[in-house]
């Protein structure tokens, strides 16, 4: 049967806490009487531990039992500090250049990608002129020849670079069926 009292200042005193914090308790609606009125002493203290700050109530520091570590203030106090220390540890990378910026980083390696995409494509027409008359050979057949090799380098090389397909693989089978 739980321990009732009509009685604010009696409730305070066999919880173990002062009338005013009691009465305040009450006000910020940390806790709440009975429909009928009364105290009901064990529900009250619970409450009173679960809400409490572990710096400032003698409930949460072990004069309610379970100990401030298990109460929800304590907890959201510990989770509230992780994130500030995490928050604090990437600014800090950020200060110090350790982070990348995706688009920028993306946006980088596609210019790097296309200047040596373009290089490459350039190149039989660079060369083979020079080649052919080493070989002996038609310089149009030769360029021909080049451009095929390097077009079909540069198509395998996309093919495995290509991050995987996001409409659930249409573009690969479409790949395929051109092969």
């Amino acid at each position: 049967m739980p321990e009732l009292t009509p009685s604010t200042r009696e409730a305070a005193r066999r919880i173990g806490i002062t009338e005013t914090a009691l009465r305040k308790a009450e006000q910020t609606n940390r806790i709440a009487r009975e429909p009928d009125g009364q105290w009901d002493i064990d529900k009250t203290r619970r409450r009173l531990v679960e809400t409490a700050d572990p710096a400032r109530s003698p409930l949460a520091n072990g004069g309610g039992g379970g100990g401030a570590e298990g109460t929800p203030y304590a907890r959201l106090k510990v989770a509230q500090l992780a994130l500030k220390v995490e928050a604090q540890r990437l600014a800090l990378d950020e200060n110090k250049r350790r982070l990348l910026d995706v688009a920028e980083a993306n946006a980088t390696i596609d210019e790097i990608a296309g200047a040596m995409r373009d290089a490459l494509l350039n190149w039989p027409a660079r060369v083979s002129g020079l080649i052919a008359a080493e070989l002996g050979v038609d310089p149009h057949l030769l360029q021909t020849v080049l451009q095929a090799h390097i077009t079909d380098l540069l198509s395998e090389a996309a093919d495995r670079f290509d991050p995987p397909d996001l409409d659930g693989g249409a573009a690969g089978r479409d790949r395929t069926a051109n092969a």
